[in-house]
Order: C-alpha cells, then structure tokens, then sequence
C-alpha cells in the first residue's frame, strides 16, 4: 500500500453567512458559532479476537458532537453513521507520529480521557499536515464543550450525564461493531473510487488572506551571512559561530514548490527509485529499526567515487528523529550513530556521517488557489578548510568533499519536486474542512439525532495552536480586511527596539502595599547562581532575549522584545524520584507551606516532570508581591477552567549555550503547553500548580531525552507566559523567566515524605 493512494482529506469553500470568522467558539465561550469538520481518516484497533484493523472512515465533526461514517454522506444522503458521541472536554489528544500498516506509513493520532486512561483510541492520517488539521478540529470541539459547561447547572448536568452513558454502554456497542468485521473495507481491498478519494479545492475564498509563519520568538544569536549561491539554492556560514574558534556552522536554503508537508514526505521516503531521482549521496538508503513513531534508524551505502578518487566503497548508520511544530514546521536530526547489530557489509567502510538538521516551513501565498511553496533548510557543522577557499570562488577540492554533497542535497531537492507536478498538485490538497454557521449550537439541537455518548464510542477500542494560529483568523465576509504576518523585515528589526513590559496595576492590585520577596529566605534544592560562569544553578534572567506579541499584533503580526518578569522567581527544586509527581505544594516541605511562604500574596508554582530512569522534577516557583486582580487576564488564567488554561499556558524556549544540533531540537518557537502535552491543574490557598507531564508527548520525550544527554554543557533560557488573544489583553508581558545553567543530572536530590 503506497502512500500515493491513501485518500486526501476533503476541502470544500465554505464561510460564515453572519460574516464571522473561522474561529469558532472560543475558550471563554463569547462567540458561540456552530463549526465543521470532516474528512477521510484511517480508523485503527484491534476486534474481539485479537486481530488489528484499518478501516477507511468519514469523520464529522460539528460542534462538540462527532459521527463516523463508512461513506461520505455527502455524496450518499441518507447514509446512517455506524459510530457516533461527543467530544468531551476531557479528551486529550496526543500525536504519536508514524506507524506501518499493511506496508504503508501512516500518521497516528491517539485519544484518551485524562480521567481514565484506560478509554482511549486512534485514528490515522495519510499526511502529518492532516494530523495537525484534526487535532485542531478536536480542539475546537473541546471548547465547545467547556463553553457548555460554563452556561450554568443544567448544561453541566448534561455534559455529565454524557459522559455517564459512555462509561456505561460502550463496550458492548464496540464488541457488536467487531462482530460485523467482515463486512468493514479494509485498506487496499476496497473499492478504488474509495481508496482514491481526491479532494476538492476550496474555490469560495471570501478574501485573499494569507498566514505566513512568524520568525523566531527568541531574539537570534546566530549571524547568517550568504557567501554562495549554488543551482539556485543559498548558502549561508554564520559568522557568529565562527567567532568560537571551532567548526563552522553552514546552511543551504532553498524555495520548493510544494507544501511542506509534501517535503517532509519526500525527504523521510526511503523508496530507492524516489531517492535516486534527487539524492546523490543517500540513495541506497534502507530501515533497520523503528525505535518509535518519530525516530528510526537508516543503514546506506554511497559511492564515493563521485566526490573523491580513493576508497570509494562505503557504508553508513545513522538515526533519524523528526518533529512538527505547532507552527507546521518540520525539523528532522540525523546523527551519526553506532549499530552492532548492523555491522560494515562486505568490501565496504564504515564512515561516520555528518549530523545534519532539516527545517521545513510552509510560506504563505496571497491566494489559497496559487501553489503551495516552502522553504527548506539544511544546516551542518563543517571543519574543512577547504571551507574558506571555496566560499571565496578559489579553486579548492571542497567540490569533491561529503559536506559539499550533502549542501547540494537541497538543490537536488528543489529540482526534483519541481519536474514532478504531481507532487505538487497533491500537497494542494491536503486540507481540512472547516465552515461555520451563524446558527447558535445547542446541546438540544443534536441530542436524539447524535445519541449520548462520548467520544470513545467514536473511535475506542482496547488497543502549535501555535502562536501564530491560535485567535490569529481575521477574514471578514464584509469587510474583506487581509491580514499580513512579517510584512516586512523592517517591521521585524524595529521590534527589537521595542519592549513589552508588564502593566503591574492592571494585573496586581496597586491598593495593597507590595511585599518584599527576597530569595535568600526560600531554600530551593538547587542553588542560586554566584555569577555568569556559575554552574548546576539557576539565575532569572530578564526578558529581552524573548519576542513577545506587541499591542498592535491583532494588526500587523508584530512582536516585540520582552520586557522584566511580573512574578519572580524565588526558588527552583530539583527532585529525583521513581515515579512521577504531582501536587507538590501539598507537601508539608514544600516553600508554599512554609510560615514565610504563606505570607506571600500568590504563588505560581511550574512542576515540569521529566520523564528518564529514574523520573525528575524541575519545580519553579513564582511570587507576586502583590494579589492578583480577578479581573485581569492573570486573574482569569488562575481561577479560570482547565480548558482556558491549556489554551494559554506558553512556554518559550531557548538554549543559549550547547550543541547546535540540541538548539535545533528544542527551536525558539513558542509552544502552548496544554496543546502539547498533558497538564494539570491545582488551585488552593494563595497559590496555582501546574503539573507538566512532559512524558505524555513521544515528541517531547525525544527533545527531553537528547537535551539530558548534553544538559550540563547547556545554558538553557525559559519564559512563561499567559497568551493574548484579544486586543485588550495586549500587548504581552512575561510572567516568569529561569536560566539553568549547565545543571548536573546526579545532583537531583529525593522527594522525602
């Protein structure tokens, strides 16, 4: 089963009659519009007797309610769903990345209830970009359903007598779906006018809006300067890492006129016929292992007789681990790696590859009919010294070397997707639908036509929004306003100059006196820093190494530097313990049930769990010398609904000393956390904890488990923020930042009972 035939998710126009946007229902419940989704996916599970199946499924969503369908019921009217719930605002979605079935890769998106894990499921896509789209429409969904529940008493007792009939019934409906099997399509067997769905353009566009990714939200440390151009591809060395004394960091960056997403599909392909057509390095390229969905290893074989004269025959391992942002970028890290099970083939040398890093960004287009480009960049360390010769056009041998074959990669990209129009057509289609209605949902409206029952029985068996997309949409049917994001680098450099500091009367009451908070009287386990070199400590830096959204960003997407943090930091834990923790500031030895502790006004405590053998925590705590006004959108966020806070909890990373392909990894995007992996909340006294469980999200414990492996060379930047959606909670500010610098694994010390 190729990847060519798995059918695209639908795309039709479809707008709002009212004028209003494709936001839907936002987490705080002010705009109620009905929305949709549907779309072909793969439904996956295992039947009574033990046996896995992939069945080809209609998925449609409309409000928090969702019906599976063997058919399109657009084209079939009448057509009974044979699955059918709601989308409860429990459910929690995790990707969980690439998966092999029936011979052909599949994008894996698993479902389970935070309250009970043992009720879970999972669907699949043709496509990444498909999965990003329907984790979407499952959020949107959940919002619906916290909307519900914050409407008053009898919506909540409806929501929960939902919830109560899945619990109750649903597995004997499961096992009656089971029984049915042999009259399910199963994939490669069923019709082909199935199998080979294609997707319908959206023709309907109300305006020609577009949405082009935004830049970094760190402020750049690196220096790229264009020394070449090669086949239409640039090459870039950074001058600031030249500086170091050691290799040099060089990058070849190039347009190709596809989706990303189409790229990503391409450059992960191990097909040799595919390959052969592009890649002149890596073309006899095989898997030997699948360590899980978003890591594998490779095994090749080159012919070095295209790039030097001696010793041509060689062979290679080396793994692969991929990522996709919450901004739709992909990055993929090869690294050299050792494989005994996979020793040097006959008359061959084992070399050691290059780490290289691959980023894919999609680039937005002024109309949603013109084709889909991206930009592609390859980044790689080089300690030739052939390097400098070539880069100033002397005749060098550079131009028979590895790296210079694996700089002409994107080039040979760029060529191949470009004679393929195929590809391209396909990228085009990957979309999912989505249109909304002026029409108010109800929980009445659908109730005897939906059934009762949660999401599960929609697809249980026993088996980044980003920064830029979340409350970013801004089309109007009446007025057609177009909205543009990096108009120019000139707005992006004058950001820089800008700073965003916190308005401390509007989100801490100016009537009460503030309270001293000085760190010498809260005892953390990891120490505080003595200086700059200091190391196994933390210290709070300010926030200008952070672009935050400025007050006009509803307008012109601009950001600006951040300004100093609201809370400060007062303390950090470093804990080592055997299973993960939560609630820590129930511990009798915790800094918040301290005298000196509960004297201060409101405490923000961050608990990041670190999935490893044995299990870390990294505890942050946060004071404000000042209470909190209710009103403010701090206020909202500490005593608002778990829903509203896993929409604006974000996390901005930065690795400000460290291996480059570490930094690569971890990026400088902003992620909201509640969106990436599972959070909890816990409220009491004069204080907020949130527990992050980093190890819910395979994507996150691969970032975590390669930073653990370089951590105490690493100087790493966090900043914690309340994301603004609307025009009166801009501009942004900072809540809270941490520096750890190069901390030490073995000086976590045990959580005492």
């Amino acid at each position: 089963m190729g990847s060519e035939i798995f059918p695209k998710v639908k795309s039709e126009g479809g707008s709002s009659e009212s004028g209003g946007s494709e936001s839907g229902a936002d987490e705080r419940g002010g705009d109620n519009d009905a929305f949709e989704y549907f779309g072909w996916v793969y439904h996956l599970g295992v039947n009574t007797i033990g046996h896995e199946y992939c069945h080809l499924r209609f998925l449609y969503i409309r409000g928090k309610y969702m019906e599976m369908y063997k058919r399109d019921p657009h084209e079939n009217p009448g057509t009974k769903p044979i699955r059918r719930g709601v989308i409860n605002h429990t459910l929690m979605v995790e990707e969980i990345g690439r998966r092999r079935v029936n011979h052909g890769d599949l994008y894996v998106l698993r479902f389970y209830n935070r309250l009970d894990e043992t009720k879970r499921g999972e669907i699949a896509c043709a496509s990444p970009g498909e999965v990003r789209k329907w984790m979407e429409a499952f959020d949107r969904a959940k919002q619906q359903a916290d909307y519900d529940l914050s409407r008053g008493q009898s919506a909540r007792d409806k929501l929960k007598l939902e919830s109560e009939i899945n619990l109750a019934g649903h597995r004997p409906r499961v096992r009656r779906y089971a029984h049915g099997l042999k009259q399910l399509i199963r994939i490669g067997q069923g019709p082909e006018k199935l199998l080979r769905k294609s997707s319908k353009l959206g023709a309907k566009s109300e305006s020609d809006v577009y949405f082009e990714a935004d830049g970094t939200d760190v402020v750049e440390a690196h220096e790229w300067k264009c020394v070449r151009t090669l086949d239409g591809v640039r090459i870039f060395e950074d001058m600031a890492n030249k500086k170091t004394g050691k290799g040099v960091l060089v990058k070849a960056v190039g347009v190709v006129e596809a989706s990303a997403d189409t790229v990503f599909d391409v450059l992960l392909s191990l097909d040799r016929h595919r390959r052969y057509e592009w890649d002149m390095l890596t073309g006899d390229v095989e898997l030997i292992e699948s360590l899980d969905g978003h890591c594998d290893v490779v095994y090749g074989t080159l012919d070095l007789r295209k790039l030097s004269w001696w010793q041509s025959k060689r062979d290679f391992v080396f793994s692969r681990r991929w990522f996709h942002g919450q901004d739709g970028t992909y990055t993929i890290l090869h690294f050299p790696t050792e494989y005994k099970k996979r020793p040097p083939k006959s008359g061959y040398r084992r070399i050691k590859m290059i780490a290289c890093s691959w980023e894919i960004s999609n680039i937005g287009t002024s109309s949603s009919l013109k084709p889909a480009r991206c930009l592609v960049t390859l980044i790689l360390e080089i300690r030739s010294k052939a390097w400098f010769k070539w880069k100033n056009n002397e005749f060098c041998k550079f131009e028979r070397t590895l790296p210079f074959g694996m700089l002409s990669q994107v080039a040979g990209l760029k060529e191949y997707i470009g004679a393929n129009p195929a590809l391209t057509f396909e990228s085009s289609t990957v979309v999912v639908q989505s249109k909304t209605s002026g029409v108010s949902i109800s929980s009445n409206e659908l109730e005897d036509a939906m059934g009762s029952d949660e999401f599960y029985d929609a697809i249980g068996t026993d088996s980044s929004s980003s920064d830029e997309d979340s409350g970013d949409e801004v089309s109007s049917k009446q007025d057609k306003k177009v909205k543009l994001k990096n108009v120019s680098w000139a707005i992006a450099s004058l950001a820089l100059k800008k700073t965003s500091a916190p308005d401390t009367s509007k989100e801490l009451n100016p009537n009460v006196p503030s309270l001293t908070l000085d760190p010498s009287q809260f005892h953390g386990t990891m120490r505080h820093a003595k200086g700059e070199g200091d190391s196994d400590c933390w210290s709070s830096p300010s926030g200008s190494g952070f672009m935050i959204r400025g007050k006009t960003y509803l307008k012109d997407s601009t950001k600006v530097t951040g300004g100093d943090p609201l809370l400060k930091l007062i303390a950090v834990d470093w804990f080592k313990v055997d299973e993960c923790i939560t609630n820590i500031a129930l511990h009798p030895k915790c800094i918040v049930q301290s005298e000196a502790g509960k004297k201060i006004p409101f405490v923000l405590i961050i608990n990041l769990q670190v999935p490893a053998k044995p299990n870390y925590s990294l505890v942050l705590y946060y004071a404000a010398d000042r209470p909190v006004n209710k009103d403010s959108l701090l206020g909202k966020f500490i005593d608002g609904t778990d829903s509203f806070r896993d929409s604006r909890f974000k996390l901005i990373p930065s690795i400000r000393e460290g291996y480059w392909m570490v930094k690569r990894a971890v990026g400088t995007k902003a992620c909201l956390l509640g969106k990436a992996v599972t959070c909890k909340y816990l409220r009491q006294d004069n204080f907020l904890e949130i527990d992050v469980d980093i190890g819910s999200s395979s994507v996150a414990r691969g970032v975590i488990g390669l930073v653990l492996g370089y951590v105490t060379s690493l100087v790493v930047d966090l900043a914690i923020l309340v994301e603004a959606k609307e025009e009166a909670e801009l501009p942004e500010y900072i809540l809270g930042t941490v520096r750890l610098n190069r901390v030490k694994v073995d000086s976590a010390v045990p959580l005492e009972g």
